[in-house]
């Protein structure tokens, strides 16, 4: 009787739980119902594209999110924009945030423990979780695969925790960190991006932070792997599989073979968010679509990264600007060395790129030296556009002087020379300006040094060569004048005076 007691009860509480469960989502979506969403879609593929008023600047694809980016991550080009700073939920986008933050500060091996308040703070029916239990601990690495690839919400909190203390803290962190890399339209109350109306970013920004987060090789690693298993360990209860529902990845619907990395993102007020990374000859383009409606986020990214790949082109400064090329400028150039050769003092940056329109060249760029926007140990920086667009820039940096040849490499002491030879020889090593005594008993020249104090001695010989003949010619002279002084005081002419000074000679 207990027992059935017992079986009601807790089959009406499950009856609780799910009328619970269902108005709170049927509350959630309450504002989801009354808009026409494809209807909203094409509204949005109406709206102006900001690009496309760029005077040579091929024209993008008209895509139905209503806000949209593609920047090019090695020089934050802006390839295509629409809508790039209106305030919208990013919702679990904003995971790369953290996933960015928690590489900076902890070790992938460190562990995790999932408090009670990172667990409880979420909707386990509602939100998107891993089902990690109160009080179960895994790595660090454990638990970004599961922000990452099982878009946990928990995750981010337990992570929150770990790093700052408490969820607050970290979150603290965030919006500090989102301020350093640029982002001026954000402001985070989440770890995880469950909706708050005071939770909101820009496609402009996400595409600063995933510009650092898909900079991190095991963070694109990640963000691409569609499943990954967390094994039971004595601090796991049982074997947990996070699975990603982005279907970019390889094997799904809408594959991308140039794909990095991939993060999704939804609520029903935010609706689909994605922010990606491709590459492909050289170039890496990232992409976020935001508020746009299934699966178009996908076919939007496809579109935006095609248009990108086959529209533009990049280049290295160094290799084709002649404007700010210093290497033939004498007056920028060290003094010629002993064999003639003559490095720089200043240089142009080598691995600095702009990316430019594919029907476009160098020589349409404008471009201006930026002194104060120099970074430490820059001379200056060269700043690109292409009508008025940034397209890039290039450090001019200060060199020191480089020998043609390495004289500081030791050469191999011969096996035939034994180290009681060597230690015999040493004492009869002698130092001297130019000559460097190692111990080894090699002794290297110095011939810059050398020719230095050769070319002193023999100024040095020419001034005693010199005053040797001026001293000379003095005594003869006054030899010459005493002998006419002689002669003339006894009255004698002096017809042929070679005779009487050449036993001189």
């Amino acid at each position: 009787m207990n027992f059935f007691r017992k079986r009601k009860s807790f089959s009406f509480l499950f009856s609780i739980l799910f009328v619970l469960a269902s108005f709170s989502g049927r509350s959630l979506n309450v504002r989801a119902e009354t808009v026409d969403y494809a209807a909203r879609a094409e509204e949005q593929k109406a709206m102006p594209i900001e690009s496309n008023e760029i005077t040579g600047w091929p024209q993008g694809p008209a895509v139905s999110a209503r806000s949209a980016i593609l920047m090019e991550a090695e020089t934050g080009t802006i390839l295509y924009a629409k809508n790039v700073h209106e305030h919208l939920y990013p919702a679990s986008t904003t995971k790369i945030l953290t996933a960015y933050i928690a590489r900076q500060n902890s070790s992938m091996d460190e562990v995790v423990e999932y408090s009670a308040e990172a667990i409880n703070s979420i909707v386990w029916w509602d939100d998107s979780n891993i089902g990690i239990k109160i009080g179960e601990s895994i790595t660090m690495e454990q638990s970004l695969y599961g922000l990452l690839v099982g878009s946990g919400n928990e995750c981010g909190n337990a992570i929150g925790e770990h790093i700052s203390g408490s969820i607050e803290a970290f979150v603290a962190l965030m919006n500090e960190t989102a301020k350093n890399l640029g982002c001026a339209d954000s402001h985070f109350v989440t770890t995880n991006g469950k909706h708050d109306d005071n939770h909101y970013t820009c496609a402009y920004d996400m595409a600063l932070i995933a510009q650092r987060f898909f900079s991190d090789e095991l963070l694109c690693r990640m963000s691409d792997t569609a499943d990954y298993v967390i094994p039971q360990s004595p601090t796991l209860s049982r074997e947990l599989i996070p699975h990603s529902k982005n279907k970019l990845f390889q094997g799904k619907e809408y594959a991308y073979e140039y794909l990095v990395g991939s993060k999704t993102g939804y609520t029903s007020l935010a609706r689909q968010n994605l922010v990606s990374c491709a590459q492909k000859d050289g170039m890496k383009l990232i992409c976020v679509v935001m508020c746009d409606e299934s699966p178009m986020q996908f076919t939007d990214t496809i579109e935006l990264f095609n248009y990108g790949f086959d529209q533009f082109k990049i280049l290295d400064a160094a290799d084709y600007d002649t404007t700010y090329s210093v290497k033939g400028n004498q007056f920028f150039a060290t003094d010629s060395d002993i064999f003639g050769d003559s490095s720089p003092i200043l240089s142009m940056q080598q691995d600095s790129r702009v990316v430019l329109p594919r029907n476009a060249s160098f020589a349409d760029l404008d471009s201006q030296l930026d002194y104060e926007g120099a970074q430490e140990g820059q001379v200056a920086a060269v700043r690109y556009s292409y009508h008025g667009q940034p397209v890039g820039s290039a450090a001019i940096l200060m060199q020191e002087p480089q020998p043609s040849f390495d004289f500081s490499v030791q050469p191999v002491l011969s096996e035939s020379v034994t180290q009681a030879e060597a230690e015999s020889t040493e004492s009869s090593v002698f130092s001297a300006p130019g000559i460097i005594d190692h111990k080894d008993n090699t002794i290297f020249l110095n011939i810059k040094t050398i020719a230095v104090l050769a070319g002193a001695l023999a100024v040095l010989i020419i001034l005693i060569l010199l005053l040797y003949h001026a001293i000379r010619n003095r005594r003869l002279t006054n030899r010459r004048r005493s002998i006419m002084k002689k002669h003339r005081s006894k009255g004698e002419e002096i017809i042929d005076f070679d005779k009487y000074t050449e036993h001189y000679e």
